[in-house]
């Protein structure tokens, strides 16, 4: 359904210390880091598209905005709990534990969280309680 999905940033270095491991965890390799342009973008091994991409806004300053979300999904609850805690720890602001969101659906476990230029997160986890752990990587 996407190409890509660019989060806009004020301070590219500190992005890339913020995201380069949030990335790694997900599974996504580097496919461009370009200091130059001000952007770098993140993709799975095994395709090249979508991509993640985390750059400076073309014109003007960067304004995360509000009800703007990027959700990331992986296969088990402690996945969640991990990512979100590691994200934690590299200076992002939680804006909501990990745990279950029953108003989604029964088995929706989320975690939400802002990164160090206010753009909101989401990892979460669609599987029942013991449901698919087949991608541990966290």
């Amino acid at each position: 359904m996407f190409s890509h999905v660019h989060v806009g940033v004020s301070d590219l270095e500190r992005a890339r210390a913020f995201y380069r491991p949030l990335m790694e965890a997900l599974g996504l390799v580097l496919k461009f880091d370009d200091r130059e342009r001000g952007w770098a973008g993140w993709k799975r091994p095994e395709a090249d598209r979508p991509l993640f991409v985390v750059g400076r806004p073309l014109e003007g300053a960067h304004d995360p905005g509000n009800g703007q979300m990027v959700a990331f999904e992986l296969k088990s609850r402690a996945e969640v709990d991990r990512w979100h805690a590691l994200a934690l720890e590299l200076g992002g602001l939680c804006e909501g534990a990990p745990g279950l969101r029953p108003h989604y659906h029964p088995d929706y476990y989320g975690a939400y969280l802002r990164d160090p230029d206010g753009n909101k997160l989401c990892v979460c986890c669609h599987a029942p309680e013991g449901g698919d752990q087949s991608r541990q990587r966290l």
